[in-house]
C-alpha cells in the first residue's frame, strides 16, 4: 500500500506549498494479462491462412459462419491405423483470452478411442495443463490426428477402448461393429 507524507517542506524548498510525497508500495499491484480482441482476431485469421497454406493432408478447419471464435474441423484417420480413411468432425471454440488459454475442442463424430469419450471430450495434455500459446490450430489438429493412431492408454478417458487397444484385431472388430453400416 502506498503511504503519503505531508511534510510542510519538500524538494521545492522551505516556504513552497507542500506536495504529497508518495512512497513506493512494498507490494506492487499485479499486472493483469489482458488480451485485445483485435489481436485475438488477427491471430485466428493468421492461423486460418497458415492452415490453408500448409498442405497438410487429412486435417482442415474453418470458422463457422461469420464467427471466427467457433470453427468446424475435420480429421481423417492416418494410413495404417484402424481409423485409416475415416473422417471425423470436430468443433473448436476459442476463448476471448486465446492464445493464453486453449480452445475447447470436441469430437462431433463418435469415435471409439482410449482418449475420447462418447460425448466427444478429448483427453490430450496440450488442450489442458500442457497448453502453450505457441500452439495453433494446425498443431492441435495434427496432435489429435496422431493421437488417433497412437493413444495414451495409461491415461484413458474410455477404459473399454483402452483395454481392447492391445488386441488390434478385437479393437478393429469393435470399431466396425460400432461404426460400419451392416449390409
Amino acid at each position: 500500500m502506498a503511504t503519503i507524507n505531508n511534510n510542510s517542506t519538500n524538494a521545492a524548498g522551505a516556504g513552497a506549498p507542500a506536495r504529497p510525497v508518495v512512497a513506493p508500495s512494498k507490494n506492487p499491484l499485479p499486472t493483469a494479462k489482458t488480451v485485445d480482441t483485435q489481436s485475438v482476431l488477427k491471430r485466428l485469421q493468421s492461423e486460418l491462412m497458415a492452415l490453408m497454406m500448409s498442405g497438410d493432408t487429412g486435417i482442415s478447419a474453418f470458422p463457422e459462419e461469420d464467427n471466427i471464435f467457433h470453427w468446424k474441423g475435420t480429421i481423417i484417420g492416418s494410413k495404417d491405423t484402424v481409423f485409416e480413411g475415416t473422417e471425423y468432425k470436430l468443433s473448436l471454440s476459442f476463448p476471448p483470452d486465446y492464445p493464453f488459454k486453449p480452445p475447447k475442442v470436441k469430437f462431433e463424430t463418435s469415435c471409439f478411442h482410449p482418449n475420447f469419450d462418447m460425448h466427444g471430450n478429448i483427453c490430450l495434455d496440450i488442450l489442458q495443463d500442457k497448453w502453450s500459446s505457441a500452439y495453433d490450430v494446425r498443431t492441435i489438429l495434427l496432435s489429435i490426428q496422431s493421437l488417433l493412431g497412437e493413444p495414451n492408454t495409461s491415461s484413458p478417458l474410455n477404459t473399454q477402448a483402452a483395454s481392447l487397444w492391445g488386441n488390434q484385431e478385437e479393437y478393429r472388430k469393435m470399431v466396425e461393429k460400432l461404426y460400419k453400416p451392416s449390409g
